[in-house]
């Protein structure tokens, strides 16, 4: 295989969704696509960059395949244009566009041997046997299938297969590769390799990649941005950690990890930070959150809080520790490298704690029915207005 390439240093600085100036590969303006009396894709606006990694995640129905579909030429729009490359694709054949799309189930000729699955598009296309078995050979070391060439379909495990479609799509050099659920079908284990994988792939092509996936830490793990989708339209567009850390709504918050929301009103606003009082009686001080943007005093807002950015302890905090909330362990989950504790509090409300298992030795456990105290930092939290 080519000696590994450093990733960080190719993906430190790139940012063209930042610069003003910089002209999207791809582009989205408006978009809508029925079914029906269904909304599938609703009035989307969106833009993907030359040599990004997108994301489009969602749960299932929420329109991200329709709108790879509809930039591979495989549906064509009710309203809006696609564009790709400055160039509207409305009336261009999908065999015409230069995408090419890599399906769930692979679509593997099972009758033809590795070497020829990857070679088929390339014979299609006219070039030359010389310069055909060049670019097949030059995809299976990518892929690290050199040594299979001669296999068929059927003596490849799963893993194997999707290296096999994955060599064959980029065999043609498309200007864009999108990716449908590509690694559904992989155990987990592979499917984490793989994903580290496909990301240094992409970074060594220079290709620009769209996948479509409604696992989130596949999408956190492999994109530049994510396009978070609900009910045909977009929530949020933003890097992995700005949506993590900062995300736009409830829906983004609940759908990107766990996380405790907390439903409450603005006493103040202070610089930089809010007091926000809950609906319910778990924390009577209320909470102190540090936010530039904090609405205006008496406005309902949610507190996001992530699990692993609480604290728990058997012991009360300090007096003044701010955001502090006294429950009972209901039930407790180890997954190895965390534990997560399922906290009752006041109200019948339950929240969730995670720790990690950064030493094999505790003093003292915490356990079931045991009394805890929970708090958390004013910058852990974040307001949301919807």
């Amino acid at each position: 295989m080519a000696r590994r390439l450093n990733i960080g240093a190719v993906r430190s600085s790139f940012a063209p969704w930042a610069d003003p100036a910089a002209v999207p590969l791809a582009r989205f303006e408006g978009v809508t696509k029925r079914f029906g009396d269904a909304v599938a894709v609703a009035g989307v606006s969106l833009d993907i960059y030359e040599r990004e990694f997108f994301a489009l995640l969602g749960p299932s129905g929420c329109g991200k395949t329709t709108l790879m579909r509809l930039l591979a030429g495989f549906e064509t729009p009710d309203a809006g244009r696609v564009l790709l490359g400055g160039q509207d694709l409305a009336g261009v054949p999908p065999h015409r566009r230069p995408v090419n799309m890599m399906f769930q189930s692979y679509a593997l000729f099972p009758h033809l041997n590795v070497f020829d699955n990857v070679a088929f598009g390339l014979r299609q296309d006219a070039m030359p046997k010389a310069e055909i078995r060049a670019r097949v050979e030059e995809m299976l070391e990518m892929v690290q299938m050199a040594s299979l060439a001669r296999r068929r379909p059927d003596q490849l495990s799963g893993g194997q297969r999707q290296r096999v479609a994955l060599a064959r799509a980029i065999a043609r050099r498309p200007r864009m590769l999108l990716l449908d659920e590509p690694m559904a079908a992989l155990d987990k284990k592979l499917r984490e390799e793989t994903q580290f994988e496909l990301k240094e792939l992409q970074a060594r092509l220079g290709l620009t990649f769209l996948i479509v996936t409604h696992d989130q830490e596949e999408a956190m793990t492999v994109a530049d941005r994510i396009a978070v989708m609900r009910d045909g339209a977009i929530e949020q567009v933003a890097t992995p950690a700005e949506i993590y850390e900062a995300p736009a709504s409830r829906y983004v918050a609940d759908f990107l990890g766990d996380v405790n929301l907390f439903e409450a009103r603005v006493d103040r606003v202070e610089p930089g930070a809010a007091q926000v009082r809950l609906a319910s009686a778990e924390c009577p001080a209320g909470f102190t959150a540090l936010d530039d943007d904090a609405p205006a005093p008496a406005t309902q807002v949610w507190l996001a809080v992530r699990p692993e950015k609480m604290t728990i302890a058997l012991e009360p905090p300090p007096p003044g520790t701010p955001n502090v909330l006294e429950g009972q362990v209901w039930d407790i989950g180890y997954t190895g490298d965390w534990t997560t504790y399922l906290v009752d509090l006041a109200e019948d409300r339950t929240i969730r704690v995670a720790r990690a298992n950064a030493s094999r030795l505790v003093d003292r456990p915490i356990g079931r029915e045991d009394k805890v105290w929970v708090s958390f930092a004013p910058d852990a939290g974040v307001v949301l207005t919807r």
